[in-house]
């Protein structure tokens, strides 16, 4: 994994400065309302009586071409924002939906957001920067798996690594219980059923890991490790009860070191998770 240094933030940096002038120079030509004015129906900008179209468009433009070297910066940062019966969007990346009727985002999320990648990257830069100047080889938790930086940069960036970790934790486990549709059970059980041998059955899908189940990762003499599927389940069961757990329901602060290993090793179990097969039970009746 190649670990971003201290000048790759410094431009990210840049990108979300040229951002906020664009979108600054656009705003002058705007009506600006926020949701409560819109009460949920209208959009959240407009144009102003009087303003020449033609440069609105041009200067709507420039805002695009600037939040597509932005957007970057909030993955790194983690920076999105949750949307009620949406999910979690990026606000720079999505601009363009304030103009729309039933705008999901205001210009204040928008500048907001900016503001708050800034503060991250700065931090970032930082410790970026001690890492180069200290001669050991860094480690960038913002190249883990998005899942998990997504929700734990807002706290890891704060130095608030307990609570990073636990809401990467909860963040994986919320992710694949949507995707699944498994509201019904509890962290761990769901882990235990849908990483479980077997059919699945109906509204109860399950991940599997893809090819023979009973593949082995090593072979020796004395038969190889269990085959993946089966360690899988224990992986992802293990990590629920030995860090999601206890970081939730705990109030002991970890140290980096210690977030940064937890938060390891769900980013690898995240990707082992992206590499499954989701398998639903035929309800055909065939």
């Amino acid at each position: 994994m190649v670990i971003p240094s201290a000048d790759y933030y410094k431009r990210l940096f840049s990108a979300v400065e040229d951002f906020e002038r664009a979108f600054d120079r656009w705003m002058e030509t705007q009506v600006e309302s926020d949701h409560m004015s819109a009460r949920g129906l209208l959009p959240t900008v407009w144009p102003k009586k009087g303003q020449d179209e033609s440069n609105i468009r041009r200067l709507e433009l420039d805002v695009a071409e600037a939040a597509g070297a932005a957007a970057r910066a909030v993955a790194v940062t983690g920076a999105r924002i949750a949307i009620a019966g949406v999910g979690a969007i990026d606000p720079i990346a999505n601009w363009s939906l304030m103009s729309a009727p039933k705008a999901l985002i205001a210009p204040q999320d928008i500048r907001t957001t900016a503001a708050t990648v800034r503060g991250r990257l700065r931090t970032m830069i930082d410790e970026a920067t001690a890492a180069s100047e200290s001669g050991v080889p860094g480690f960038a938790p913002s190249a883990l798996h998005p899942t998990i930086w997504t929700a734990a940069a807002a706290h890891w960036t704060t130095h608030q690594y307990r609570a990073a970790v636990a809401q990467a934790a909860e963040a994986l486990t919320l992710d694949w219980k949507a995707r699944l549709g498994r509201s019904d059970v509890d962290a761990t059980e769901f882990w235990q059923q849908t990483l479980s041998v077997g059919d699945p059955a109906p509204g109860k899908p399950k991940l599997a890991w893809p090819g023979e189940s009973v593949n082995k990762t090593v072979k020796s003499m004395r038969g190889g490790l269990e085959p993946l599927a089966k360690a899988l389940n224990l992986l992802a069961t293990g990590l629920n009860l030995t860090v999601r757990n206890i970081t939730t329901h705990s109030t002991d602060e970890l140290g980096e070191q210690e977030g940064m290993e937890r938060l390891a090793a769900y980013s690898f179990l995240a990707r082992l998770l992206d590499n499954c097969e989701i398998r639903r039970a035929d309800v055909s009746g065939n």
